[in-house]
């Protein structure tokens, strides 16, 4: 998914809802993140066209929360809990996800595969 900076953005989304596990005083999510507006955006391996400085997941802890709530490494993050994650900092990224106060994290997040399901799924119906 590319996108052009004050331009609206069409994505496919999925929503995703991840229960903290809790280890002591911690809450875990059992992923971790990559980008954000200062970030040099050529680094991340998820961004197509190495422009992009949005929010993406860059490691699932197996068997870990996220990864039973199904979210993938590359998929990028649009909202944490209605919060817009597409024009923030990795810091700002990483406090809104591990707020200690919130056991749950809901998400929307989009990936590449639902973008290709939705195409071919238009193109079989114009078909």
């Amino acid at each position: 998914m590319s996108f052009v900076p004050g331009q609206p953005v069409t994505a496919v989304v999925q929503r995703i809802e991840i229960q903290k596990l809790r280890q002591g005083d911690k809450l875990i999510l059992g992923f971790s993140i990559g980008g954000g507006i200062d970030q040099d955006p050529g680094q991340n391996p998820f961004s197509e066209d190495k422009t992009d400085k949005g929010i993406y997941v860059t490691r699932i802890s197996p068997g870990g929360p996220a990864d039973v709530a199904n979210l993938r490494m590359g998929d990028k993050i649009m909202q944490v809990n209605g919060w817009d994650m597409t024009m923030v900092t990795h810091d700002q990224a990483r406090k809104k996800l591990t707020k200690q106060k919130e056991d749950v994290v809901r998400l929307l997040i989009t990936r590449k595969s639902l973008e290709e399901t939705v195409r071919l799924q238009l193109k079989s119906m114009l078909s």
